[in-house]
């Protein structure tokens, strides 16, 4: 008996199946830290590459600052010295040969100091005594030695310094003491005090002094070399003196300058101020201003042409690079990468590589110049403006340097990248 076949089953109806929304589809936003990694990947994975490339922008920026902070420390240097030559000083006093003598007013340094761009104001005046080794020395050996009273801060003015014992201050405004130039020094026999053993005796204007200090030469004002300085009230109350300066010493704001030398006159001596001569700024002013523009001109034209050597040390790299990768650029399309993926990718690995030629040129740079100013014994001076703005610009270069680059590689399909790769 043959059993009927069974009629096959009717298949399971399909389930409808919905298409995927089109937003679906778009590639995932990266997060800054995948951004990186990917950026990273070139870094990582060619390290020599990286090394050399890296290399070649950071003697770019070595360079940049090398040639900025080393003419900037030598400048410094050179200011320095223009500086000592008293390129902020001014010089007031009555002309010396005047009959009747013109006697400025006792308040005259405190006259000048009421200018505005004035800084400091100090004051000696000529006693007119005498001095000598000692009562019985013949007084025509100490000929041409000046007795000058003078206020106590008279050295930071004259930019002058004590060679051996101190210079006067208010603890010594009570008692007859003396400080020597160093040509009156010479002179008198005393060149050098022994620490902590008895002061000297001179003997000025009939009064025994006792000798404190010796000064350093000044050049700034040979007269002093060849004075025998003592306190402003000492000189009052042991050499008669009527306590009128003879000489003003002003410093002020070196580009007011000119503009305080021409009120002093009228500032110190009202009555008659053209009798008054100031003077005239240094010369070695113009100089330092001149050297000052001269230098600043020739660091900017430095930098720009140093920044300009690392910027295409930057694009050649990157070019080399997306040439060198097409076949990972191609993979990465084909596993699904977006365009706007690729170029954030290399743009990523270009500033990676300006940050770190950056920092290590920046590094070495330094270095460099540290040694070569301790070397020369110079002020170290580091324009912290150029450091910072030259590692900004190095960044925005790299990145401008790696847009082509970038661009050109997200242009690639898949099939025409793997292909050429």
């Amino acid at each position: 008996m043959t059993t009927p076949a069974t009629p096959p089953s009717a298949p399971d109806p399909q389930p409808d199946v919905e298409p995927l929304p089109r937003a679906s589809l778009r590639p995932a936003r990266l997060a800054f830290p995948d951004v990186l990694a990917l950026g990273l990947i070139g870094v990582r994975t060619r390290k020599a590459r990286t090394a050399l490339s890296a290399l070649g922008i950071s003697l770019g920026v070595a360079t940049m600052i090398v040639v900025t902070a080393i003419p900037a420390s030598s400048q410094q240097a050179l200011l320095a010295q223009l500086s000592a030559m008293g390129t902020d000083t001014l010089k007031v006093q009555p002309p010396p040969d005047q009959k009747p003598p013109v006697l400025l007013p006792a308040d005259a340094d405190a006259m000048a100091a009421r200018i505005g761009p004035v800084t400091g104001v100090s004051a000696v005046a000529n006693t007119h005594a005498e001095v000598h080794r000692s009562d019985r020395s013949d007084p025509a050996d100490y000929a041409g030695l000046s007795v000058l009273a003078s206020r106590d801060n008279l050295l930071p003015l004259l930019d002058a310094h004590v060679a051996s014992g101190r210079f006067l201050d208010r603890s010594t405004d009570r008692f007859p003491t003396a400080v020597l130039g160093s040509v009156a020094a010479t002179r008198l026999g005393f060149t050098r005090l022994a620490p902590g053993g008895p002061a000297p005796q001179i003997y000025v204007g009939h009064r025994w002094f006792s000798v404190i200090g010796v000064l350093a030469p000044t050049p700034l004002s040979p007269d002093i070399d060849r004075s025998v300085l003592v306190g402003w009230e000492p000189a009052r109350t042991e050499l008669g003196f009527d306590g009128r300066p003879t000489v003003l010493y002003v410093k002020a704001e070196e580009d007011q300058i000119e503009a305080v030398a021409d009120v002093l006159p009228a500032t110190v001596y009202p009555e008659l101020p053209g009798v008054v001569t100031v003077s005239r700024p240094s010369d070695a002013l113009t100089a330092k201003r001149k050297t000052k523009n001269t230098f600043s001109a020739l660091f900017l034209g430095l930098a720009a042409v140093a920044l300009l050597v690392g910027g295409v040390g930057i694009a050649n790299t990157m070019v080399i690079s997306v040439l060198e990768r097409r076949r990972e650029i191609g993979l990465r399309r084909a596993l699904g990468a977006s365009r706007g993926q690729v170029r954030l990718q290399f743009l990523t690995e270009s500033v990676v590589l300006s940050a770190l030629g950056g920092l290590a040129g920046t590094a070495t740079g330094l270095l460099a110049t540290l040694a070569y100013t301790a070397a020369h014994g110079w002020p170290v001076a580091l324009p912290l403006g150029v450091l910072a703005g030259g590692l900004l610009s190095t960044l925005a270069i790299g990145a401008l340097a790696g847009l082509y680059p970038a661009v050109r590689a997200s242009r690639l399909s898949p099939t025409e990248a793997l292909a050429t790769g």
